[in-house]
């Protein structure tokens, strides 16, 4: 496994809470949006197909700061929600 560097980014999500997450390394912001948007909709189509009856997930972009993983925002103190692939606001 590679050492974390500063400005590594990564996926997290949890399928269902109170669970533990899983990560995935990701290259940019757009793979990161695409990566959890894809993750939502295969729940729910889990759920539209009767393969797990309920579920609360959750999901995220971290970055690598001062040896440590935080929360990603934009320069303009946006989360991943709120940003197109590019970072820019939606």
């Amino acid at each position: 496994m590679s050492e974390n560097k500063e400005g590594d980014l990564r996926v997290w999500w949890i399928p269902q809470m109170p669970g533990k997450a899983f990560n995935v390394p990701v290259a940019d912001i757009k793979q990161a949006k695409f990566l959890l948007d894809a993750l939502a909709k295969y729940d729910i189509f889990q759920l539209e197909n009767n393969i797990k009856p309920d579920y609360c997930n959750g999901g995220g972009l971290e970055v690598f700061v001062d040896r440590e993983w935080i929360e990603w925002q934009s320069d303009d103190g946006l989360e991943i929600d709120e940003v197109d692939e590019n970072g820019g606001e939606l």
